[in-house]
């Protein structure tokens, strides 16, 4: 993207918070990546307290919910590789390009891993016993994904091709655009897309959990020690290099995330349409 295009960024669609200054240097925040969650108001709860997690964790949601959920989940999983191998690539330092290397590798783990999470026992071990590792807690993502497909009985051509939601498209086109304009703009969309999960799985995995395996391992994978790692290191990339943005990447920032904010809203929303 051009250093000039400061409308096509994946504009939020909402207003910011109201009370929450424009501007990080103007705001009371000690870290900029709370005051860009500040930023998004009432719409970081309605994507972190939403139905869909909250039925989630409590087994309550319907099979067919979480059947449409994740053939589009699944279907982004391209966008989000090319987000991350460019946010690698625009990374200022040798030790976060090897971060997001490492990360990149979890997203489209190893096609032949089959044994390690077949039992919730081993899934939940062989994460703990490396949480050292960015990629430990995140891994068997692909074998994750073809056991839930298999149990939900999932057809070949959804699991292969299947017809985007508007939302989906929506979320692709965002991190495409992200991807093209910098770090600052990948981060802005890779934290909040990564931090609202940590937040909801956080919560669930304190709770009473699903029996289904495909919920229950799907909380697992996003509240390990490894991602827990992972997503503070992201932010704390995003507060490091957030302050000394102009005024004009800024602002481009800040739409960026409360965008995909939004867009974590409308998929959850989109799960319970028919």
């Amino acid at each position: 993207m051009s250093g000039d295009a400061e409308t096509d960024a994946g504009d939020s669609t909402s207003a910011p918070a109201p009370g929450v200054p424009a501007s990080f240097a103007a705001s009371d925040h000690d870290r900029y990546t709370e005051w860009l969650r500040a930023r998004t108001g009432a719409d970081w709860a309605a994507a972190t307290e939403h139905r869909f997690t909250r039925e989630l964790g409590t087994d309550d949601l319907d099979d067919a919910v979480f059947r449409r959920y994740l053939v589009q989940d699944y279907a982004f999983v391209d966008a989000l590789t090319s987000l991350v191998g460019h946010a690698a690539g625009h990374a200022p330092t040798v030790e976060a390009r090897v971060e997001l290397a490492e990360f990149l590798g979890t997203i489209r783990n190893d096609e032949d891993s089959t044994a390690a999470g077949h039992a919730r026992e081993d899934s939940t071990a062989a994460g703990h016993a490396r949480e050292d590792s960015t990629a430990a807690g995140i891994a068997r993502e692909d074998d994750y994904f073809r056991r839930s497909f298999d149990a939900l009985d999932v057809p070949e051509r959804d699991r292969t091709d299947p017809a985007l939601w508007s939302e989906t498209r929506a979320f692709e086109d965002l991190l495409g655009r992200a991807a093209q304009a910098g770090y600052a703009e990948a981060l802005a969309v890779l934290v909040p897309v990564e931090w609202v999960y940590l937040v909801w799985a956080t919560r669930a995995a304190e709770g009473s959990r699903p029996e289904r395996f495909y919920l229950d391992e799907w909380i697992d994978l996003h509240a390990v020690p490894a991602f827990r790692a992972f997503v503070n290191w992201i932010r704390e990339q995003l507060d490091a290099v957030g302050p000394g943005l102009s005024p004009r990447r800024e602002r481009r920032v800040d739409r960026l995330f409360r965008r995909a904010v939004e867009l974590e809203v409308a998929f959850f929303d989109a799960t319970y349409r028919e």
